[in-house]
């Protein structure tokens, strides 16, 4: 996995694509589609077959960006 990547230079959020959820690199692949595919077992290397636009870094960046989103979601008690 690259540890280099900076998922805000790969993550792109336009109001009319894909009902402004976060896409990868203005492409319509969105980062629920690769989380989806990922928790579905599928495999880093069988998708980026499947899906040759993407690369290994667009990967690593939506669990980075899923990371980031997730450590500042807010705890609600009942």
């Amino acid at each position: 996995m690259n540890q280099e990547v900076d998922y805000k230079s790969i993550i792109t959020i336009e109001a009319g694509k894909r009902g402004g959820k976060p896409c990868i690199r203005n492409m319509r692949i969105t980062v629920y589609d690769i989380l989806n595919w990922l928790a579905s077992g599928m495999s880093r290397t069988e998708i980026l077959a499947d899906f040759p636009e993407l690369t290994d870094s667009d990967i690593t960046a939506v669990l980075r960006f899923a990371s980031d989103r997730e450590s500042k979601a807010t705890v609600v008690a009942q």
